[in-house]
């Protein structure tokens, strides 16, 4: 089979650069990829995806990607996910956008439901924990390589390093609400653009890719098949515990602003205190099941609504539980693209516009920042403490626990990785390998 290239249309600096364009079943096939290697949450998989999507491929330009990447980071859910939807849309359109987000989610999702259903019938995974210890160390310095790289092409000027240093400060040391820093962000960045820099600026295309009419007609129809299965679900089901998933995860799907983690943060709080489906100690569980499969963090949600259909009416209803979670926490995500992707290229030739959607690639430096720590600390130690220090927020460990396996682990990902450049197949394999014999012998 055969790429072919073209030149796409010019990106934000002007320059015109030559893009591959793969076939839909070559997509297909990196998407599946894609999906089946998907560990470690929103920051491991944006930095999966920049590495084979933009380097390795060459299918989006490195403008486009991290432009779409602001534009996710604004938006309701996985961000990751819909980062993967969005250039599926810009490859192949509403076809390449559905493919890329499925195979995105699927392999998790087949994942998770086996083990919510091991986990519902023996309550017991540490036989998978110990298989993803070295993918966790593996994952970990993934995220970091994609720290520094997306440091070195976003932060350009002194401003944007004062901007992600300030959103590290903000949801590190603070636990500033993640919508607040990303909107602040946004603010600074577009009113910081000066007349000089608009009247400087190079205009390539002047409008969207699609009508006022073309994305009503959009939203009406995402809108349909978003909410009308679940009005029959309402009429045609003798388990109220089905509508009552469907509700609550439909209503988390539009207000969880700020991605998986404030997804997370949410979901735990109803889910243990307000409707007893599980018990916190189930919850961690299910997080701890999220956090070392492929697929978004979000899938833990797949995962409460399983445990909890399960309980009212068995493992039919658990799957049909676990079923109606993922649509409802899913589909909307691909409303939110597919009405909004043709206005991204658009909102990078207008310079205030253009400017805000930097400043937030340069608060997501600091968000990246802030998850490689949280997530070194929760892979190294067992046993790690949130200490308040009048406003400020420390996490620190206890050196008691820490896992030498793990830091062994990521010690070596780091040099087949940055020293000799292996490709994330090879290590995650080897990482996985290698922590499995570890977890049984020692």
């Amino acid at each position: 089979m055969t790429i072919q290239t073209s030149e796409a249309d010019k990106v934000g600096d002007g320059v015109s650069l030559h893009l591959a364009i793969p076939s839909l079943y070559q997509a297909a096939v990196v998407w599946a990829k894609i999906g089946i290697l998907s560990f470690g949450g929103p920051a491991a998989q944006i930095a999966l995806m920049h590495r084979i999507l933009v380097d390795e491929k060459g299918w989006i330009s490195d403008r486009e990607y991290l432009n779409a990447l602001s534009f996710c980071m604004l938006l309701p859910g996985p961000e990751a996910m819909q980062q993967a939807t969005y250039v599926g849309w810009r490859l192949h359109g509403t076809i390449g956008g559905l493919i890329a987000g499925l195979l995105f989610v699927i392999p998790g999702a087949l994942i998770v439901l086996g083990l919510a259903i091991v986990y519902s019938l023996f309550g017991d995974v540490s036989l998978m924990s110990s298989i993803f210890l070295g993918i966790k160390a593996a994952v970990l310095i993934v995220v970091i390589e994609a720290l520094l790289r997306v440091a070195r092409k976003a932060l350009h000027r002194k401003q944007h390093w004062v901007i992600a240093a300030a959103s590290f400060v903000g949801i590190f040391f603070l636990d500033l609400p993640y919508p607040l820093i990303i909107v602040s962000a946004a603010i600074i960045g577009f009113f910081s653009v000066s007349q000089t820099e608009i009247r400087e600026q190079t205009i390539t295309s002047s409008e969207a890719t699609a009508s006022f009419k073309q994305t009503l007609s959009t939203i009406l129809v995402w809108m349909a098949i978003w909410v009308f299965p679940f009005l029959l679900l309402g009429y045609w089901n003798e388990y109220p515990i089905l509508s009552e998933i469907g509700e609550f995860f439909s209503r988390l799907a539009v207000v969880t602003f700020g991605g998986a983690y404030a997804v997370l943060a949410y979901l735990a709080q109803d889910v243990v205190n307000q409707f007893g489906w599980l018990s916190a100690g189930e919850m961690i569980d299910g997080l701890g099941l999220a956090e070392t499969t492929p697929g978004p963090l979000i899938l833990v949600t797949e995962f409460v609504g399983f445990i909890a259909a399960y309980r009212d009416g068995g493992l039919l209803i658990g799957l049909t539980g676990a079923l109606v979670t993922l649509w409802v926490t899913f589909v909307p995500c691909f409303l939110w693209i597919f009405a909004g992707a043709p206005y991204i290229a658009w909102i990078g030739t207008q310079p205030r516009l253009k400017g805000a959607l930097s400043a937030i690639t340069a608060a997501v430096v600091g968000v990246i920042l802030n998850l490689s720590i949280w997530f070194a600390l929760q892979v190294f130690f067992y046993s790690v403490e949130r200490n308040l220090f009048g406003p400020f927020i420390l996490w620190l460990p206890d050196p008691g626990t820490l896992d030498w396996r793990a830091l062994l682990l990521a010690a070596t990902c780091a040099l087949l990785v940055f020293k000799w450049h292996w490709n994330i197949v090879g290590v995650l394999v080897l990482a996985s390998i290698t922590g499995f014999i570890l977890s049984i012998y020692t």
